[in-house]
Formats: structure tokens, sequence, C-alpha cells
């Protein structure tokens, strides 16, 4: 499928990685109504991919990931306009946290408002050296939307959210490092690079192993430790009936790389 905005690479022998890059470099990767369409289309679509491993998302031009919502599109709209198109950011935001494999974020440049709200939305963030995050929509008179205040107070701990949200303030790649936003910092123009050499280790781990990793992590961590080990035992016992699960033993035992079935 061709769109306006974004551009798709899957990468990988059976397309196990899919590359999608925020694609309006001269504006910083602002993300208009357009490409909000097209980002729920793209991930409703490949949610139901079964031989997709992981995503990786990044910006072009090199200079940000997003800068966020675009506000020359905004100029002028009426309150109605304003909610419907952020209805349509809700609903990317549950795309992209419910996609059922691994979502990496390569960040280069500014990742501001519902940019970082975006990279915060992925299972975790590669950040270049020449990263800076931000929530700066209290600045402009509204709130942080997309889930990231709670992304970042879960990220960084609820004081610090504190600080950055009420002021807006710009944190560096080295600072988000330090504070537990980003996973790594790479030198610059190495963070897709990077991304994708954590995404070819996915690809090699057991498929729907890392599925339910995913779901006992994501919704662990906002149950109670008892609920949150019952679902982890759950899925384990899923595991033990899989076809990869003897693959997987067989291929130690073997002195061998396992042959996933994704069954």
């Amino acid at each position: 499928m061709q769109f306006e905005h974004i551009k798709t690479e899957f990468m990988g022998e059976n397309g196990e990685i899919l590359v999608v890059t925020l694609n309006r470099p001269e504006v910083m990767n602002a993300m208009n109504t357009k490409l909000l369409q097209e980002m729920v289309t793209l991930f409703r679509e490949q949610s139901h991919n079964t031989s997709l491993r992981c995503v990786v998302l990044t910006g072009a031009g090199g200079k940000a990931f997003s800068a966020g919502g675009d506000l020359k599109e905004r100029n002028g709209m009426s309150d109605e306009d304003w909610r419907k198109q952020h209805q349509l950011i809700e609903e990317k935001t549950r795309l992209v946290q419910n996609m059922p494999v691994p979502v990496i974020a390569a960040v280069e440049g500014y990742a501001f408002a519902g940019g970082c709200e975006l990279a915060l939305m992925a299972d975790f963030i590669i950040a270049s050296e020449t990263a800076k995050f931000a929530l700066k929509e209290v600045v402009r008179g509204i709130l942080p939307g997309a889930a990231g205040p709670q992304n970042l107070a879960r990220a960084i701990g609820v004081r610090r959210a504190k600080e950055l949200i009420y002021t807006g303030r710009e944190i560096d790649a080295h600072l988000a490092y330090e504070w537990g936003m980003v996973n790594r910092v790479v030198p610059q123009g190495k963070a897709l690079e990077v991304a994708l050499e954590i995404a070819r280790q996915i690809v090699d781990s057991a498929p729907i192993a890392v599925r339910m990793a995913k779901t006992c992590l994501n919704h662990g961590e906002t149950a109670d430790f008892h609920t949150a080990y019952a679902l982890e035992i759950s899925a384990y016992n899923v595991l033990v009936s899989t076809e990869d699960r003897l693959e997987g033993v067989a291929a130690f035992n073997e002195k061998r790389k396992p042959q996933w079935k994704n069954r």
C-alpha cells in the first residue's frame, strides 16, 4: 500500500521487520490529519500480519523524529475538528500500544509533544546523541495526549515527569538515558541502524514467546503482583504446548539455530 506521508519497508528473509518512517522532513515530520490516518490504516492492517515480528519507527531527514502535531494545520480548526483529529490520535496510540509484536522507536533529533508521545508508546527507544525530548503542550494551552503523561511517569518517575510536563522543558538523549526514558544512546545517524540490529535479534527469538512476553509486561505493569504473576503462568502454560517450544529445546541439544514455525 502506498502512502503520502509515511514510508514503509519490509526487511528480513520473509519481511519480518517493518520500518515505518514519518516522511514530512520539510516540517520536521509534524503529524497532520493525513499522516495520522495513514498510521491508523497501516497499524490496523499490520496487526494481523502473522509474518511480522518487529516494527521500527523513525523519522525522515535526520533533524527530527517528529516535532508533534502540525500546528499550522491546527491553526483555525474548530473545536469539533480538533476533537475529531484527537480521536484519530488516540486511535493511532491504541493501535501502536496493542501491536502484538515489539515496536522500537529510533529517534534522531527532535521528539517533541506528539512525537515524544509516539516514541514513548513504543516498547523502547534507541536515541541518537542528537535526540531531544519534550512534552510542550502546556505552553500551547493544552495537555499532552496519546498517553504521554502516563508513559513518561512510568519511564522516569512521576516527580520528574511533573517537572517536564509543567514546564515543557527539553532534555537531551544522555539525560533521557540517565532517567530511564531511552534504552541506548548511539552516535548521530546510527539510531535506525542499532534499532534494526535489535530487531534482528528479536526475529531470532521464538515469535509466540515474544508476543506473550509483551502481553505479560504491558498488562503486568498496571496490575498487582499476584494478578500479573497469574498472567505469566497462564502464558507460560500456553507456550508449553507449542511446536516452537519443542523446536527450541531440540535446537539447543542439536547445537543448531532453531527453525521457528510460529505455532
